[in-house]
């Protein structure tokens, strides 16, 4: 039994060398191409890194032009009610105003004649001699 085993020992042994040596051949032969592969991975690696960072620069720049976009479609919403608003408010005063346009005269005219009757008082002060004190106290007589 002896030799059996030691039979059994020496072909385990050439096929462990033999199979070690199988290893060692493949690996020295796809040594360039597990390189390659390596390499080739890393660079895919980064690329797609690089293909999401822009992406998402992307995303944040058409977001950022999205949200102008609406900035500017609400302010020309609030500009058209502000317009809309003033032409509304001039068009009830014009509309007042033709409506009542009896009072409206009324009120124009005694506007004027009070205008006017206070420049005259005005004129007719500014024309009059100053007096001194004891003028005023006699009356004009001294």
């Amino acid at each position: 039994m002896s030799q059996s085993s030691s039979g059994t020992s020496q072909s385990s042994a050439s096929k462990r060398s033999a199979s070690t040596k199988a290893r060692r051949a493949t690996a020295k032969a796809t040594a360039p191409a597990s390189q390659a592969a390596d390499k080739a991975a890393e660079k895919s690696g980064a690329a797609a890194s690089a293909a999401a960072d822009t992406a998402e620069r992307a995303g944040a720049k058409g977001s950022a032009v999205v949200h102008s976009a609406v900035e500017r479609v609400q302010a020309g919403r609030q500009a058209v009610v502000t317009a809309s608003g003033q032409a509304v408010t001039l068009a009830k005063t014009a509309w007042t105003v033709i409506a009542q346009r009896k009072l409206v005269a009324a009120g124009v005219g005694a506007g004027l004649s009070a205008v006017s009757a206070t420049s005259y008082l005005a004129g007719r002060r500014a024309g009059r001699r100053t007096l001194g004190p004891i003028t005023r106290l006699t009356g004009g007589r001294i």
